[in-house]
């Protein structure tokens, strides 16, 4: 099965108290873009992901959940000084902290500083007709511009909230050499 390979750069889920925090009572996201997945989007708000070593400007994903994550590359992670473990989205504990600086104040997170694992979102239908099941691990073949890559260890993720497309950080996008969004292939 054909599946849309994305890349996703460092980014910010925040929850509405962490908003508030960093933007100011009542502050509310501003959807800039729209993403692939339903009711997702990429926000004008930006915010200044503070680490041990260093620091990094990364946009605000919306809309707003109900805890602040903080997704990087392993890269990003030896810039900012922060071990970030490979995780699923969601799946914070036992996760580092980071500061996170906005124009109205700053936070202090205790966990939530993750490199996402990459993985597939699947709405069931389309979980059926590609024959996997939710959690399940593939390998994803891309071959772009002579740079052919197989990702192994891809998590499906299934839920009727979400489209078919697969998401992975910046430095596994540069490992196979794709310019952003590229045709991938399901193998087993």
């Amino acid at each position: 099965m054909k599946v849309m390979v994305e890349t996703s750069a460092h980014h910010v889920h925040v929850s509405q108290a962490h908003l508030e925090a960093l933007f100011g009572p009542q502050a509310s996201l501003t959807n800039k873009k729209d993403l692939s997945q339903p009711g997702q989007f990429a926000c004008a708000e930006k915010v200044e992901v503070v680490g041990p070593k260093g620091s990094m400007t990364m946009s605000i994903l919306g809309p707003c959940r109900s805890e602040t994550q903080v997704e990087i590359s392993l890269t990003d992670a030896r810039k900012l000084g922060v071990p970030a473990p490979i995780r699923e989205s969601g799946d914070l504990e036992g996760t580092p902290g980071c500061t996170l600086k906005g124009p109205a104040g700053e936070v202090v997170i205790e966990k939530g500083v993750i490199a996402a694992k990459r993985h597939i979102h699947f709405n069931p239908e389309q979980a059926k007709e590609a024959g996997v099941e939710d959690k399940q691990i593939v390998s994803v073949k891309v071959d772009y511009n002579g740079r052919a890559l197989v990702f192994g260890d891809v998590v499906c993720r299934v839920s009727p909230s979400y489209a078919l497309a697969m998401h992975v950080d910046t430095d596994e996008s540069n490992a196979a050499a794709l310019p952003g969004t590229v045709g991938g292939e399901i193998i087993r």
